[in-house]
């Protein structure tokens, strides 16, 4: 199982189009992943069933298994899509100048992602693994790893600016990486329990103030 690497371009990741020979399928595989990822996003691995993701598709069990393999397979798809959005939110803050502006933009990007109003609030990297079951713990290890990957991407543009000086004295750019990934998870649940993008930008500002 593989996860993607946030510090490459978003179309590193792209979800295959490669059609199998003989007869087409009726349905697009990459709209059928973008419903699939609304579904395990709004109700997490565990409790969206094979039933659930047949409906929202609009195809059968055997349709499903054909094209995905698995409930498994099709959510590691999905993650990867869900990659490919989050890497584009990551690599517009690595992009910034300084440390304020990465953190900004990060967090910004963040409150963006969970509060949109065509997606389920929250981010899937934390709701897609709560209550998992004993067994699954590859799942859990995926959604980890991405955040992880998140976190290293924020950690080597830390040390990149460090060594420019852009750094104060006391600051580590491990532990700034992940500080700034803690209030981003932080803001993530907080947007899933009703929060506003007024009251979470609050948190934002006071992040980079505490950072600069």
């Amino acid at each position: 199982m593989t996860t993607p690497d946030l510090e490459k371009p978003a179309d590193g990741f792209p979800l295959s189009r490669k059609r199998s020979r003989g007869r087409p399928r009726a349905f697009d595989l990459d709209e059928a992943v973008d419903r699939a990822l609304e579904l395990f996003w709004r109700q997490g691995y565990t409790a969206t069933t094979v039933a659930d993701l047949t409906a929202a598709i609009g195809i059968n069990p055997p349709s499903l298994y054909k094209a995905f393999g698995s409930k498994q397979e099709l959510f590691e798809r999905v993650v990867r899509r869900y990659a490919e959005l989050n890497g584009r939110v990551v690599q517009v803050a690595l992009a910034c100048p300084d440390v304020e502006s990465v953190v900004r933009q990060f967090l910004t990007g963040v409150i963006e992602s969970a509060t949109e109003p065509d997606c389920p609030v929250g981010c899937l990297t934390i709701q897609g693994g709560t209550a998992c079951r004993e067994g699954e713990h590859e799942v859990t290890d995926l959604l980890a790893a991405l955040r992880r990957a998140t976190q290293d991407a924020l950690e080597h543009r830390f040390e990149q600016l460090k060594a420019e000086g852009g750094l104060r004295a006391d600051q580590s750019p491990s532990t700034l990486a992940r500080y700034v990934a803690t209030v981003g998870q932080g803001l993530a649940v907080q947007a899933s329990a009703g929060s506003t993008r007024e009251e979470l930008m609050a948190i934002v500002e006071l992040s980079a103030r505490t950072v600069a």
